[in-house]
């Protein structure tokens, strides 16, 4: 079993260079495949399936296989992470991990079984599951390694082949995992494509792909869908989130703030399902303002590979300039910068961890998914108001609510209009629950048995009893 990327063609291009988000210099390059050379690709997909649909022990052995392979290539793969992402190098290792465990949940995850269909007739209905033919996996650059198997492992458990494409700001990681995986696969079950656009559009708009399933920003969602029109190919959209805090009157401001401040900072800010907003009652709104500043005040802020960095920098100097903006704007706009509020005088895409009071509630980094190291903190009057701040926003992605009374923390927490709500931390998912948005943070279903079944499609077989005609 060899690992396969697709062939050259004389319409590729000279690779591309990937910058070290620390530094700002090259750490690395990627190929720079031409969308010619999909077609090529996915007709390999196609014939691979085949062959790869039909056996689901041997499916799961493989995968278990992969996992273990990419938990031993962990020491390789970590840094190399760390340098073109930009995370701690702890945080590198533990999103190796959690790419290991995930193809290994699947693997070991029981599919869905036929079943019969009564209907009070004299016949016989079956539901059985099939596979969907070749996937298209994009995705991003905040987490590429832990995305990258959360799209691949549902779609190689139900026996799909994948195509995966990854960020151009992250491609190296990937392609080493994409490498290590394939040496328990068949050839051509599992392809990583790297390049500039419009790869992804024409990867989302190929005839031959079935599923897309796509993480990113809602108007690339938006885009991917429109593409993966032209051959009605099913879609999973992971979006963005502008999730809020809600902090009730009863919470322990101390015991809570560390908690609090990383479910917003965590890998820089660049986590679809942060603490964007953070909803304080106005008796507690200083406290809490002085708690989170005191935190971001004191993080150690540095290189990924730097003993004791707590936070990296933000990705891509594209990125790095969106958040400045919109603090900016907030600024101007009468808010205070508690901590931070500007960029690090250094190399590299670093931007000062900021927590920002007074902020106009209709300032785009409140209204917005600032996606950086940058958090609005907001007083309500009363718990309706907060609610209804919370859910003011395009996004349905996550929330939490903090207080010391947990059911009443339940009840507001089921108010939120979200995916997925929390009490008293945020953004903990379990590779068994189900993952989704609502509004515009997404359409479809990753995770546990959802997630796999989001890659199968219902195939009914019926016949008459016997002694009917």
């Amino acid at each position: 079993m060899t690992s396969r990327q697709p062939p050259s063609s004389p319409g590729d291009r000279k690779p591309f260079a990937v910058l070290d988000p620390a530094t700002g210099e090259v750490c690395g390059e990627a190929p720079d495949q031409h969308p010619d050379a999909l077609d090529a690709t996915v007709d390999r997909a196609q014939e691979a399936w085949l062959s790869w649909r039909a056996d689901p022990v041997a499916r799961a052995t493989a995968l278990l296989a992969a996992a273990d392979a990419v938990e031993a290539a962990a020491a390789d793969m970590a840094p190399l992470l760390t340098r073109e992402q930009g995370k701690p190098l702890a945080e590198s290792y533990a999103e190796v991990a959690r790419t290991a465990a995930r193809l290994r949940y699947f693997a070991e995850l029981d599919g869905p079984r036929p079943q019969p269909i009564p209907d009070g007739r004299p016949v016989r209905s079956e539901i059985r599951w099939r596979s969907l033919g070749p996937v298209a996996a994009i995705v991003p650059w905040n987490f590429p390694l832990q995305l990258a198997s959360a799209k691949l492992a549902p779609a190689l458990a139900a026996g799909n082949t994948v195509v995966l494409k990854p960020s151009p700001y992250t491609p190296l990681a990937t392609l080493l995992l994409g490498s290590v995986i394939s040496t328990a696969l068949p050839a051509d079950v599992l392809t990583i494509v790297t390049g500039n656009e419009p790869l992804g559009a024409r990867l989302a708009s190929h005839p031959g792909i079935r599923h897309v399933t796509f993480t990113g920003s809602v108007p690339t969602g938006r885009a991917v869908a429109e593409s993966a029109a032209a051959s009605l190919a099913r879609v999973t959209l992971e979006l963005g989130g502008n999730d809020a805090a809600i902090l009730l009157e009863d919470v322990d401001v101390e015991r809570i703030a560390d908690r609090l401040f990383w479910a917003a900072f965590r890998n820089c800010g660049q986590v679809c399902m942060a603490v964007k907003r953070v909803y304080a009652p106005a008796r507690l709104y200083s406290d809490v303002v002085e708690a989170l500043a005191q935190r971001a005040k004191a993080v150690v802020v540095g290189s990924g590979l730097a003993p004791g960095t707590q936070l990296g920098p933000v990705n891509n100097a594209p990125q790095l300039a969106r958040v400045e903006r919109w603090t900016e704007e907030a600024l101007a706009d009468g808010a205070r910068a508690v901590a931070g509020g500007h960029r690090l005088d250094r190399p590299g895409y670093f931007f000062a961890p900021t927590i920002l009071a007074d902020v106009p509630p209709g300032s785009p980094v409140v209204t917005e998914e600032q996606f950086g190291p940058v958090l609005p903190v907001l007083p309500y009057g009363s718990i309706d108001e907060a609610v209804a701040a919370a859910n003011d926003t395009g996004f349905g992605l996550g929330g939490s609510v903090w207080g010391t009374d947990l059911d009443r923390a339940w009840a507001v927490a089921g108010r939120l209009e979200c995916g997925t709500a929390w009490i008293n931390h945020h953004a903990e998912l379990s590779l068994a629950q189900p993952f989704a948005g609502i509004k515009e943070s997404g359409v479809g279903v990753a995770g546990g048995p959802w997630g796999l079944h989001g890659n199968l499609r219902p195939f009914v077989v019926h016949r008459p009893d016997e002694g009917w005609q």
